[in-house]
């Protein structure tokens, strides 16, 4: 007799509440932990609230759209990560759901399922959405853009052309890279008989429309702010003429393989290998998909990696999102469309708890090296610092002596960024060893408007940098002041040097 275990009778009878419970579950787990053991934000978190809370239509770090995001989400749960990290996990739901919409229409609910279940070995490890930016909210764009365009294609329910207009206008407020998809949807349309023929039509034109006034805003301030942040477009002359080129590009298409390590492990776990050909294993069967359905999951699941990684060895640069996650969302799903129209499920029980591993395992290790680091290996982890306490002691100190409050803060990421983001004042951040970073802030608006200058000290002189002392020449050091980490085990106190810029009004009484 053939027994089945409890995921499989959940994939059989209610497909639509195991991809509930899978997905919620994942983002669940990942908004608490940070949330209980995170004193900082992780990654660059500290520079995009920075620069949302600018108002900006653009930076040097490209388009606006997620400094916006980020910014409303921390200001709508009280200046607080919880608001940041909920905003991640949601563009993680959202992702899923489009891509299990998108199986749905094409393999099946059990097989969309499956897919979706196949996805949590590649985010798990390889896509840090806790560093929320434009590579994280690129990715329920990029979903729902392509969901939306199949609604449109190969449903041919027009109307959806909208959709995707929309979804692709923001996608270019995300990220230049955006340019990418844009691409390969008006070139996957234009090989297709039917995209061809639908091309004929308004819906397609009023989409590309929608998608121009969405990005208009920050295309204006692109061309009055001057191309720089394109400049290495200019690489594209040499696209892959050069050995090194072919070489860094099957680097980086290594590292994107490497990226669905655990999903290998699901599949050769539950695929069979090495085993009886009598053991048992259920079946799952679905229709035969159409033809057009193989190309459309096959094209969307290999060409954007395939361009992003040439261009990225081309420009000699990161790949353009920035993280892997926009160019795997339909991964999973070209292995369950691959895998054929009957899927035997095997190791039922192992695959189980493999699944749960993986998605348990990289919360266990974030956990560890929260609790234990300081205490094994003296690690100083960015998310580790008491961001709340230094925001408090250099806030007051700053309104006390002047009277003001504090409209600037100076220095590194890494502290600086941490008072610019957890100040009640939400102080302007000016990087000094990268002031192109943060270019809304001038050297005369903190004569003007004061600051709080500050940097890692070695010393208890508090001894400024020399790249502080070059551009500050006249300031006057305090004495450092030393803050006790949440966990400090054998760490020692995270002594920061500091100086005052009084205001220009009341300098002069």
């Amino acid at each position: 007799m053939l027994h089945v275990s409890l995921l499989v009778e959940a994939l059989r009878a209610r497909p639509v509440l195991m991809f509930w419970i899978a997905a919620l579950s994942q983002a669940i787990l990942w908004v608490l932990l940070p949330t209980l053991i995170y004193a900082a934000p992780p990654g660059e978190v500290p520079l995009m609230l920075a620069t949302g809370h600018e108002w900006t239509l653009g930076s040097p770090a490209g388009p606006p759209l997620a400094d916006w995001l980020g910014e409303i989400a921390f200001d709508l749960a009280g200046h607080r990560m919880f608001g940041v990290y909920l905003l991640a996990q949601a563009c993680v739901v959202v992702t899923y759901w489009a891509v299990f919409a998108l199986g749905r229409a094409t393999v099946g609910a059990r097989h969309a399922v499956m897919a979706v279940l196949l996805m949590v070995g590649v985010t798990a490890f390889t896509v840090p959405t806790l560093d929320f930016g434009p590579g994280v909210l690129a990715m329920p764009l990029v979903a729902l853009g392509v969901l939306h365009l199949w609604r449109a294609l190969g449903e041919t329910r027009r109307r959806y052309f909208i959709a995707v207009g929309i979804e692709l206008g923001l996608l270019l407020l995300t990220s230049y890279a955006g340019l990418i998809f844009v691409a390969l949807i008006a070139l996957f349309v234009a090989a297709t008989r039917r995209g061809r023929a639908i091309l004929r039509t308004i819906e397609p034109w009023i989409g590309v429309l929608i998608m121009i006034v969405i990005a208009l805003p920050h295309l204006v301030w692109l061309d009055r702010a001057g191309a720089a942040a394109l400049a290495r477009l200019t690489g594209l002359s040499r696209l892959m003429v050069a050995d090194g080129g072919a070489l860094a590009w099957l680097r980086l298409v290594g590292a994107l393989a490497a990226a669905h390590a655990g999903m290998l492990v699901l599949i050769v776990i539950a695929g069979g290998v090495r085993v009886g050909p009598r053991a048992p294993a259920p079946a799952f069967e679905r229709e035969p998909p159409p033809p057009l359905a193989k190309a459309f999951v096959y094209y969307f699941a290999l060409m954007p990696g395939l361009v992003a990684t040439a261009l990225a060895a081309v420009l000699d640069a990161p790949l353009p999102f920035g993280k892997v996650g926009p160019l795997v969302v339909f991964s999973g799903l070209a292995v369950v469309m691959a895998a054929g129209d009957t899927i035997r499920l095997y190791r039922q029980r192992i695959v189980g708890v493999a699944w749960l591993a993986l998605l348990v395992a990289p919360l266990a290790v974030t956990l560890a090296a929260v609790a234990l680091g300081p205490w094994t290996l003296a690690v100083d982890l960015e998310t580790g610092r008491p961001a709340a306490a230094m925001a408090a002691f250099f806030t007051d100190s700053f309104q006390r002596r002047t009277g003001q409050p504090l409209r600037v803060v100076a220095g590194d990421l890494d502290n600086a960024g941490l008072v610019a983001a957890f100040s009640p004042d939400r102080p302007s951040l000016y990087l000094v060893g990268a002031p192109e970073r943060t270019p809304w802030v001038a050297e005369k608006d903190m004569r003007e408007r004061g600051a709080i200058v500050m940097w890692p000290s070695a010393d208890t002189a508090g001894t400024p940098p020399a790249a502080i002392t070059a551009r500050f020449p006249d300031l006057v050091p305090e004495l450092p002041r030393s803050f006790e980490r949440p966990v400090q085990g054998r760490l020692p106190l995270l002594r920061i040097g500091w100086a005052l810029i009084r205001p220009a009004a009341a300098a002069a009484r």
